[in-house]
Order: C-alpha cells, then structure tokens, then sequence
C-alpha cells in the first residue's frame, strides 16, 4: 500500500472518531436545555449526518479503485504471464538484498 493510500485510510479513520465523538456529544446533551445547545444541535445533527455520508462515498470509490486495480493486474498477470513472472522474481531478489543487508 502507498503512502497516499495510507494516509487516505488513516484520514478516514480519524473522520470516524470525530463523528463518533460527536454522536456522543449529542447524545450526553440531549437533556440540556440551554438555547445555546438546542439552537446548535440540530446543525451539529445534519454536519454529523453528512459528513458520514461523505466519508461513506469516499469509502466505496476506493473500494471501487482498489477492485478495478485487482482486476487490470488480474488481466495483465493472465496476458503476460511471463513478464508477471520476471517482474515477481526482480521484486523478490530486491526484497531479498535489502532484506539481507539489514540482518
């Protein structure tokens, strides 16, 4: 996985914890009945509301990538098997020296 990669799921999962935190706000301020709260509620409801949706689309396009990806390198694997597997072997000789230099 990329760094892009990693750093889009890390995002989202930080996205998760902030409206899950912000569910448990609303809810722990259910009872309050200060105007403060009541006008602000029903704002932090629907910013709630639409930022799940919204990590939720972005969940299912990179899920939607990540199966178009599997399915070109599928493809490209079944065309060229040869190259796939000259292209296996360089990557694990590479693995292999780092790997070696570092023990």
């Amino acid at each position: 996985m990329n760094n892009e990669a990693v750093s889009r799921e890390k995002l989202v999962t930080d996205v998760k914890v902030v409206l899950s935190d912000a569910e448990d706000l609303l809810r722990a301020t259910a009872a309050d009945a200060s105007e403060r709260v009541k006008s602000l509620r029903p704002k932090l409801e629907e910013s709630v509301r639409a930022a799940r949706a919204r990590v939720t689309e972005a969940e299912r396009a990179a899920v939607d990538k990540a199966k178009a990806a599997a399915v070109a390198t599928d493809r490209f694997a079944h065309e060229n098997p040869w190259k796939t597997a000259g292209i296996a072997g360089a990557i694990g000789l590479l693995l292999g020296l780092v790997i070696g230099r570092r023990g």
